[in-house]
Order: C-alpha cells, then structure tokens, then sequence
C-alpha cells in the first residue's frame, strides 16, 4: 500500500492536509515566477549575458547589491538540499509501499546523497561548467518524466487495484493530455537537437 494511500484511510482529515498541499504547490508556483520575473528584469533588460552560474551571481551583485548576490546563492543551495529531500521521500514511499520493504533510514539518506553528489562531484571535477550540468540534468529529466507518468496514469485509473481512490475521467483524459504534450515537446526537442 503506497504511504499517499495508507495517509487516506488511515487519516480522515485528508482534505486539510490536501489543502495544505496545495498552498504549498501555489506558493512554490510563486516563488518560481517570482523567480523568472528577477531574473528577466536582472539579465533580460541589462543586456547581461549570464552563461554560468558565476556570471549570474556577479551580475546581480552590482544591479541589486551584495545581499541579493547572497540570497541567489543561499536559493541555489535550498534548491538542491529540497531536491535531493525528495528523492528521499520519494524513494521511501516506493520502497515502503510497492516493493513492500523497509530500509534503515540512515543508509537511505546515504545512498540517495551519494546518488546525487557522485555523478556531480565527478562532472566539476573533469571541468564540465556547472550551468551545462544543470541543463543536461534538466534535458534528461523532461526526457524521463513520461516514463513513470505512462505507467502510473493506467494503473491509478484501473478499478480493481485502486478500488475507491482510482482516477474520475475527467482526472485521466486530463493527465493523459499532459502527458502527450510532454511528450511532443521533447519529441521536438529532440528533432531539434538531432533532426
């Protein structure tokens, strides 16, 4: 049984914590637009341009001061340290609940840190730039998103597994259509990069 499915039928308030959830989706949704926005009215209208990750900090340092420099760098180190916590997460409600196994937690959080730090401790070390790292880790990621997505939206809409939580139409014919322009976009990135 996944954790999300246990939290349902063993929790009854599941609305407010749902609530909750999305009013921390929404003010994620916002802090990245807020995101966007600095850096078009920082990068965009100055002229700058910023091809690492370097250049950006010290661009925003004479445009809005030291502090804001400061800042960039704290976010960029919150954004890594979040990600990498829900890989976590993540991985233990697949270990927990589809495999059916529970894995001490200090060896998981250990595997999913060198997970993420090898690979990337390796790229700087060879002098790959660490704003390619980041693209290519993007790259790879939005060509990886439709590999679960296919899988989980047939089995959450499948009746006798689910049982009351499986999927409404309205929910699958949504996702579904996510799903294919997800895959169209990386279908005409690749035919960008390679066609």
């Amino acid at each position: 049984m996944s954790s999300l499915r246990a939290l349902r039928i063993l929790h009854k308030p599941v609305f407010r914590r749902s609530t909750f959830l999305w009013h921390l989706l929404i003010l994620a949704g916002l802090v990245n637009v807020a995101i966007m926005v600095m850096a078009a009215a920082a990068f965009g209208s100055h002229g700058s341009n910023v091809a690492t990750i370097q250049d950006a900090y010290l661009t925003l340092q004479p445009l809005f001061g030291p502090a804001a420099a400061t800042v960039f760098g704290i976010t960029l180190l919150a954004s890594g340290l979040s990600s990498s916590t829900t890989a976590t997460i993540a991985g233990q409600a697949i270990m927990e609940g589809m495999l059916g196994r529970k894995m001490n937690l200090w060896i998981r959080r250990i595997v999913t840190r060198l997970i993420n730090t090898v690979p990337t401790t390796i790229a700087i070390l060879a002098g790959i730039e660490p704003i390619l790292i980041l693209v290519y880790s993007q790259v790879a990621l939005s060509l990886l998103v439709p590999l679960p997505l296919i899988p989980l939206l047939i089995l959450t809409n499948d009746k006798p597994l689910m049982g009351p939580f499986v999927n409404r139409r309205i929910t699958t014919l949504v996702a579904a259509i996510f799903i294919g322009i997800i895959i169209l976009f990386n279908g005409f990135l690749l035919y960008l990069t390679y066609g």
